[in-house]
């Protein structure tokens, strides 16, 4: 079976916990993508 994860890159952070609420209704996982605008620039 194929399991489809949303990225939460963009993610409104002042809307996390209702977003992260709506995500778990249709996903089994959810993939974070970090990055910290020097190592790894925020290109998105």
């Amino acid at each position: 079976m194929i399991k489809i994860a949303p990225s939460v890159l963009a993610l409104d952070f002042t809307k996390i916990h209702e977003q992260m609420i709506e995500i778990n209704k249709y996903a089994d996982w959810i993939h974070f993508d970090v990055m910290d605008g020097h190592f790894v620039p925020n290109i998105s």
